[in-house]
């Protein structure tokens, strides 16, 4: 039996009105500040339109949907204490993880770029991850390069 947190599960989490997917209500959700989720609901709507523009081959669902995928880690490294020294030890992550991270992600590398309105934002990195490029992608190949640059200690995984 796993830890239970007080955040809501996705099970309890509402889909969204407009593609009735619980992942895009997660995103919106992770989005929003201040308590103003219709302003970040116009947001990821907004994005999911321009999508649909830039995008013909898919529906905006769907490109969203590959590009939270092609951001997922499958592993990370994790700070371990053995013998007075500190490892970064590899580690498988866990769906709810990945997703969460997955979405850290891009939302942070959206926000990190300015100059343009954050719908925008999030439509080009949401499209360049969905090609398997942009900020995001570049984070998860990085936690990739270091997991496997410290394959040596995975001994000490627990």
């Amino acid at each position: 039996m796993g830890y239970k947190r007080w955040t809501k599960s996705e099970e309890q989490l509402q889909p969204d009105s407009r593609y009735g997917s619980r992942l895009v209500s997660k995103f919106v959700n992770c989005i929003m500040w201040d308590g103003k989720k219709s302003v970040a609901t116009k947001v990821v709507y907004d994005a999911m339109d321009q999508l649909g523009k830039r995008i013909k081959d898919a529906t905006p669902l769907e490109v969203f949907e590959k590009a939270i995928e092609n951001v997922k880690p499958n592993i990370e490294v994790r700070s371990k204490r053995v013998g007075g020294s500190n490892y970064q030890v590899p580690m498988q992550v866990n769906k709810r993880r990945q997703q969460a991270l997955a979405i850290r992600w891009i939302i942070s590398a959206c926000r990190s770029k300015s100059g343009r309105p954050m719908s925008q934002r999030l439509a080009q990195e949401l499209s360049d991850a969905y090609r398997g490029e942009g900020t995001a992608m570049t984070q998860r190949e990085n936690v990739h390069r270091m997991a496997e640059a410290n394959k040596a200690f995975s001994h000490f995984a627990w």
